[in-house]
């Protein structure tokens, strides 16, 4: 999930050396977060949120584990 993350990511931001994705699982659930330069948070996030959700979208139909709910932190 890390991987389709950041190539998603990495395209969008202009210092692609500063993504930083960490992963944290609890029982039910696992919670990326995903941290960017701080001049390209509006570019990841967009217009009213459209490319976050748009992103969040993406990870939640790639969700192979059932079992588990993804969610992504966008700092």
């Amino acid at each position: 999930m890390k991987a389709l993350i950041e190539s998603i990511v990495l395209p969008l931001v202009d210092n692609p050396e500063e993504v930083v994705i960490d992963e944290t699982v609890e029982q039910n659930k696992v919670v990326y977060h995903l941290t960017v330069h701080q001049d390209d948070v509006g570019k990841v996030i967009g217009k009213n949120g459209r490319i976050a959700k748009a992103i969040r979208t993406l990870i939640y139909a790639a969700n192979t584990d059932a079992d588990k709910r993804i969610y992504l932190d966008i700092m």
